[in-house]
């Protein structure tokens, strides 16, 4: 089973028009497992990748279990609200890294090719994710109709652990996948935000890769991120993507710091403990 909840994107984007209500925004699936404890994260980089691009993903990803303090608010603080699920602590550790950069499967990627690459790296058992994620020139079945990304189990056992996909859609749709970095596809078009790292296709990944990491380790209580689509900072609504940062000197709009001085803006969670999304600023 593969959860693909960047439809409910398409839908807060809508309702900027038409007056959906948000509660009728979340999606509930059937649970995939649970990962908790120490997680290796394992990732396929398919397709041509700069390293600058290959180091800002990374560099997330190694924040979100950083003890390293940073004066505001943090990647880490950020994932610290999964420990308020049912599963507890879930540290994440960076672990293999395979490049994919001759296309072995082609530019055009049927959705069982996405499982298929995950099994290439098998790192950490039942306690990993591998993370698969494709460059802008790669098309993948489903990429801008209802998903931007997606995430299961490698196999019917659980014991292979779980797999995630992310798709860059700088050139595809930023407009449905790295949006707030670029203007909607349908609703208000008001002036999108400054990417925090440069780049609107990587930081776009960020947010989907973000949503779906908590998506997989707080399976089966309630899928954290997308009960929160589209809000990242306080008084977000449909189509406004809330009160965030803003970089004095670039511009940027972010609400995270991470390692090496990074910056992202990452999407709110849901708080089980007080029934509400919980965003960093």
């Amino acid at each position: 089973m593969a959860y693909q909840y960047r439809f409910a994107i398409l839908l807060v984007l809508l309702s900027a028009t038409v007056g959906f209500s948000s509660a009728a925004l979340v999606q509930k699936k059937p649970p995939v497992l649970t990962l908790k404890g120490n997680i290796t994260l394992n990732l396929i980089w398919y397709g041509k990748f700069t390293p600058i691009q290959r180091s800002v993903i990374v560099d997330f990803i190694r924040s979100i279990s950083s003890v390293a303090a940073a004066k505001g608010p943090s990647v880490a603080s950020w994932w610290k609200t999964t420990e308020k699920y049912k599963q507890g602590v879930s540290t994440l550790v960076v672990g293999k890294q395979l490049l994919l950069e001759n296309y072995p499967l082609g530019k055009s990627l049927k959705s069982p090719y996405l499982r298929a690459l995950s099994s290439k790296l098998n790192d950490g058992g039942a306690r990993s994710i591998t993370v698969v994620l494709t460059a802008k020139d790669v098309t993948v079945e489903g990429l801008c109709m209802n998903r931007c990304g997606t995430h299961g189990s490698k196999s019917r056992s659980v014991n292979s652990g779980a797999y995630v996909w992310v798709g860059n859609s700088e050139t595809q749709c930023p407009g449905y996948c790295a949006w707030p970095f670029h203007q909607p596809i349908y609703g208000p078009q008001t002036p999108p935000l400054v990417a925090p790292n440069g780049d609107v296709g990587v930081d776009g990944m960020i947010i989907n890769l973000a949503t779906l990491l908590v998506n997989t380790v707080t399976n089966p209580s309630q899928e954290a991120v997308s009960a929160c689509t589209g809000i990242f900072g306080s008084g977000a609504y449909p189509g406004y993507a809330g009160r965030v940062l803003v970089d004095k000197t670039s511009g940027a709009s972010y609400n995270a710091l991470g390692l090496a001085g990074r910056k992202y803006l990452l999407p709110a969670l849901w708080d089980p403990q007080t029934s509400t999304c919980k965003t960093l600023v």
